[in-house]
C-alpha cells in the first residue's frame, strides 16, 4: 500500500502541474482570468510520514486569498484548539496547536477557501495529507446531507467518523475524522483507515465535536459505514486543439466508496418543559410562554384580586406552549401590579416532571399617564368637538357625537375561491355574537335571495369566527352584518358591515391528480407553490392525492410518510434511534393552466433523495453560481 500512495501523491503533484498560470483581467474590460491557483510545493511534502512539524506551508504559483477558512477549512483528526490559518503573498500557513497524535494520519481539507488574489478563483477540493507514523491512511468517503423535513442541500455542517460503535460516543467523544459540507451540500472524509464506522452529521455549536446540545442539528446513519476501493475506467480526452480531438483513451483510477452516503439532519424536538417568560403588554391581558406543549393547564391562583371567573383564555397557536389571559373585569385589569402564583409541571436536572410554583408580579408596560398628559387629552377632544359642532350648525345639521364601535377586520374577497369562507377577526374576545344579525344572500337574476349557512368560532383563533356556505360557481353574493351584531367583552358593539363579492367560475381553475407509487400506509402530499411554500395538504388514499379547485400557476408537490399518523411531520430522535419521517418530492415543477386537468405518475422513490427537489424551489445556491452570476453582472457594467 505504501509505494501506491507515493505514487498517488506524485500524481497528484503532477496532475497540479498542468494547470496554467493565472492572467489578470485586462482594465479595458478583456477576458476575466478563470484559472485558479497552481500548487507549487510545500513542506512539510504532500503525503510525507513520519512528520513531526506542526507548521505546515503549502505554496502557489500566484498570489492567493482565503475564504471565510474558519468555516470551510477542515482538519482531522479534529483540533480542540484551534489551529492559525492565513494567507502569506503566494503561501498558506498551518500552524497546528494540538500536541500531534502518534501513527495518524492528517487531512487539511480546503474545500474551495483558496482563491487567486485578483479575480477570486477557486482551487476547488483541494486536500493536504501527512503522517505521524510509517504509513498513510488512504481511504476516502463521500456524500451530502440533507435538510430532512425539505430536502434542501445544507451548507457548512460538520460530518464525521466515530471508529467507537458505542452509541454514546457521539455525546461523548470528539471525532476521529471530519469533513464539512460545501454549497451543495456535499462532504468529502479524507484519510480514513480501513475499518468499521458510524457517521454523523453535526451543526457543532460549541465546537467540541460532538453532540453535546440539545439544539445542535444533527444527523445519524442506521448502518455502518465501511471504506473501500475499486479499480475503475474512465474515458480520457486528448485534444489537438481547442476543436479538435486527438484520441480517446482509456485509463485505470482508483475509486473509493461509499460515495453516496445521505444523512438527513434535523434538530429534536425539546421536551423540556419551564416557563420561559411572562409579560402584560397592555393592562387588559397577560401572557405565558412555556418551552414546550403542556397537556393541562397551569393553576393560576391572584394574590390582589380574585382570579375565580376572571379571565378568558387564548391559545394563539392552538397549543399549551403559549397562553394569553383576558381579563374580564375592570376591577382588575386597573390593578397596576398583578400579583398571583402559577403552578405548573417543570422538568428537573433528572429530566423528571416535577410540581412547582412561581410567584409573579406583573406590571402594564403601557405607562399609566399623568394627570397633567389626561388634562390635555380632555382640552384636545372638546376643542375638536367644538369644531365638529360649529361645521354642522354652518351646514344646518345636528351634531351627533360619533359611537365608538368594536374594530372587526372582515375577509370577504371580491373574487372568492368556490371552498373558501368568510372570515370576522376581533381585537378582543366577544361577549356575544348573532347569527340572526348576518345576512347573506346570492343574485338570482335580478333579485337576492336568501342562502343558508354556517357560523362558528374558529378552531384554533378565539378572536375568530367564519362563515360556511355551499358557494355556487360564477354567481354574485352579498354579506351584510347588522350594528349589533357582535359584542366585546370590554363594552363594544361592531359597526354595520356590507361586502359584495363572486365566486370565481369552475372554468377559472386547474386540478393536478398525483398517482403515487411507494408510499406508506399512513402518509400525505403537500402541494407546493413556486416558492416551496404549502398551498393545500391531502391525504394518500388508495395511492391517490388528488387537488381540485387550483389557480393557475407553478406547483410542485411533497410526500411526508406519516409514521406516527398525526397528520404532521416529526423529526428524529437520536436517542431513541428514530430517524425523521421520511420526506419525498415530485421532482419537476408543474406549470397549471386554467380549466386543465393533469395527472402524474409519481413512483416516490425513483430517484435518488438528493435528486428529487427541483433546482428552483431550493434555497441553498451553489457558490459557483452565486460568482457566475456577480462576474455576468459586472461585465454588464
Amino acid at each position: 500500500m505504501k509505494p501506491f500512495f507515493r505514487h498517488l501523491a506524485v500524481a497528484a503533484a503532477v496532475v497540479a502541474g498542468l494547470y496554467s498560470c493565472a492572467s489578470i483581467g485586462r482594465p479595458d474590460g478583456g477576458a476575466y482570468d478563470e484559472t485558479p491557483p497552481r500548487f507549487v510545493g510545500s513542506n512539510p511534502a504532500p503525503g510525507a510520514l513520519n512528520n513531526s512539524r506542526k507548521r505546515v506551508v503549502i505554496e502557489f504559483d500566484e498570489f492567493i486569498k482565503l475564504e471565510k477558512p474558519g468555516e470551510k477549512i477542515v482538519i482531522s483528526p479534529p483540533q480542540v484548539q484551534q489551529p492559525e490559518i492565513k494567507a502569506n503573498g503566494k503561501k498558506v500557513v498551518i500552524n497546528l496547536q494540538d500536541t500531534l497524535k502518534p501513527n495518524t494520519t492528517y487531512t487539511i481539507d480546503f474545500s474551495d477557501a483558496i482563491q487567486d488574489n485578483n479575480e477570486g478563483n477557486p482551487l476547488s477540493d483541494f486536500g493536504f495529507t501527512f503522517s505521524t507514523g510509517t504509513q498513510l491512511d488512504s481511504m476516502t468517503l463521500s456524500g451530502i446531507v440533507l435538510n430532512a423535513a425539505n430536502l434542501e442541500p445544507v451548507k457548512g455542517m460538520l460530518v464525521g467518523l466515530h471508529s467507537d460503535l458505542a452509541d454514546s460516543a457521539f455525546t461523548t467523544k470528539p471525532f476521529d475524522r471530519v469533513g464539512r459540507t460545501d454549497s451543495r451540500g456535499r462532504f468529502i472524509i479524507r484519510g480514513v483507515a480501513s475499518g468499521k464506522y458510524h457517521i454523523f452529521g453535526l451543526q457543532d455549536a460549541d465546537q467540541n465535536f460532538c453532540y453535546s446540545q440539545p439544539t445542535e442539528v444533527i444527523a445519524f446513519e442506521d448502518s455502518l459505514i465501511i471504506p473501500s476501493m475499486e479499480q475503475r475506467l474512465r474515458a480520457d480526452t486528448v485534444w489537438k486543439d481547442s476543436l479538435t480531438v486527438d484520441t480517446i483513451r482509456q485509463v485505470n483510477y482508483t475509486h473509493f466508496l461509499p460515495d453516496n452516503v445521505i444523512l438527513r439532519c434535523f434538530k429534536e424536538r425539546t421536551y423540556s418543559q419551564r416557563l420561559i417568560k411572562s409579560e402584560r403588554l397592555e393592562p387588559r391581558k397577560f401572557s405565558f410562554y412555556f418551552s414546550a406543549t403542556a397537556d393541562s393547564l397551569p393553576l393560576l391562583k391572584g394574590l390582589n384580586f380574585d382570579e375565580t371567573d376572571a379571565f378568558i383564555v387564548e391559545m394563539p397557536t392552538g397549543r399549551i406552549d403559549t397562553l394569553t389571559y383576558w381579563i374580564r373585569d375592570s376591577l382588575v385589569y386597573e390593578i397596576d401590579t398583578l400579583k398571583m402564583s402559577l403552578s405548573y409541571l417543570y422538568t428537573d436536572t433528572l429530566n423528571q416532571l416535577v410540581p412547582r410554583t412561581d410567584t409573579l408580579k406583573l406590571v402594564s408596560k403601557l405607562r399609566p399617564k399623568s394627570e397633567k398628559e389626561l388634562e390635555k387629552e380632555r382640552e384636545k377632544r372638546e376643542k375638536e368637538l367644538e369644531k365638529a359642532r360649529k361645521k354642522a350648525e354652518k351646514e344646518g345639521k345636528e351634531y351627533v357625537e360619533p359611537t365608538v364601535f368594536l374594530p372587526v377586520e372582515v375577509y370577504a374577497p371580491g373574487s372568492m375561491d368556490v371552498y373558501d369562507y368568510i372570515s370576522f377577526t376581533f381585537k378582543e374576545p366577544l361577549a356575544s355574537a348573532s347569527s340572526d344579525a348576518i345576512h347573506l344572500r346570492q343574485k338570482v337574476d335580478t333579485l337576492w335571495k336568501d342562502v343558508a349557512f354556517d357560523f362558528l368560532p374558529d378552531s384554533l383563533n378565539l378572536l375568530r369566527y367564519n362563515v360556511y356556505a355551499d358557494w355556487e360557481p360564477g354567481e354574485s353574493y352579498s354579506l351584510e352584518v347588522d350594528s349589533v351584531a357582535f359584542y366585546g367583552i370590554y363594552g363594544l358593539f361592531t359597526d354595520k358591515v356590507k361586502k359584495d363579492f363572486k365566486v370565481k367560475k369552475l372554468e377559472e381553475y386547474g386540478q393536478i391528480f398525483y398517482n403515487v407509487s411507494g408510499a406508506d400506509s399512513l402518509a400525505f402530499v403537500e402541494l407546493l407553490d413556486g416558492q416551496d411554500k404549502v398551498v393545500r395538504t391531502v391525504p394518500v388514499v388508495d395511492g391517490k392525492a388528488d387537488f381540485y379547485f387550483l389557480n393557475p400557476g407553478k406547483y410542485s408537490a411533497r410526500l411526508i410518510n406519516d409514521a406516527n399518523g398525526n397528520g404532521v411531520w416529526d423529526p428524529g430522535n437520536y436517542k431513541e434511534k428514530r430517524q425523521p419521517e421520511e420526506v419525498f418530492y415530485y421532482p419537476q415543477v408543474i406549470e397549471l393552466k386554467a380549466n386543465f386537468e393533469l395527472t402524474q405518475t409519481w413512483g416516490i422513490k425513483e430517484k435518488p433523495l438528493d435528486k428529487q427537489k427541483p433546482d428552483e424551489l431550493k434555497k441553498q445556491k451553489p457558490d459557483e453560481d452565486k460568482k457566475n452570476n456577480n462576474r455576468n453582472n459586472r461585465n454588464r457594467q
